[in-house]
């Protein structure tokens, strides 16, 4: 059973690098993956699928949705020998300066995804 559902952008190249990777270091199988970028396919979130393209979002397993870097943080935090890093997602100053990042890297996403799709 999945603790966590990952919603992602499966039309995106970043994307789909950053969740083939969890997928592999998923090992214990405790994330669940739902690609929200097929506009037919059906979303088991209460986000408008807008959102959900525009920003990593998750699902905890008490039906909490999170986005961003605390997203990022509690997706990484199932992995084995990750845990810690669910400390920095919920943590006043790191998670600032962590959504700081975020919010720079989507200012440079399209960019980011024309030369990945290159690469691809």
């Amino acid at each position: 059973m999945s603790e966590l559902t990952v919603y992602y952008d499966g039309a995106c190249p970043l994307c789909v690098r950053e969740i083939a990777l969890l997928r592999r270091l998923d090992r214990r199988n405790r994330i669940a993956f739902e690609n929200v970028a097929e506009p037919d396919a059906p979303v088991s979130c209460p986000v408008d699928r807008e959102k959900l393209l525009a920003r990593f979002h998750v699902k905890l397993p008490q039906g909490e949705i999170v986005d961003g870097a605390r997203a990022f943080t509690e997706a990484y935090a199932r992995v084995p020998g990750l845990a810690w890093v669910r400390h920095f997602g919920r943590w006043g100053p790191s998670r600032v300066a962590l959504d700081a990042l975020y919010a720079l890297f989507l200012k440079l996403r399209p960019a980011l995804q024309r030369i990945a799709g290159k690469g691809a």
